[in-house]
């Protein structure tokens, strides 16, 4: 079994571009990564900046993948191809 998977995505403030962001990882997570465990927390640079400059986030929005290792960064809408985001973060789609 895959260890947990743990997705960090960061947006500045609650923009359409980062309501499509959520909304998009939140339809991966639930419909392709439903079967493993994994944490998903979303990050606002405008309310924690500090967050940001810890990870050297230049951009929004930009979705890192903790665990497992290898660590991955995804910077955009993550508007395209579900399963080439899924491949991006070298993670197993569920089916």
């Amino acid at each position: 079994m895959l260890e947990k998977i743990v997705l960090h995505l960061f947006v500045a403030g609650r923009t359409a571009r980062a309501e499509r962001a959520i909304r998009t990882l939140r339809t991966i997570c639930e419909r392709d990564l439903a079967e493993f465990p994994y944490e998903l927390h979303v990050i606002d640079v405008l309310t924690e900046p500090q967050q940001a400059e810890e990870r050297k986030i230049l951009a929004t929005p930009t979705l890192i993948k903790e665990c497992p290792y290898p660590p991955r960064r995804v910077i955009g809408d993550l508007g395209g191809d579900p399963r080439e985001l899924l491949a991006a973060l070298d993670l197993p789609p569920s089916h």
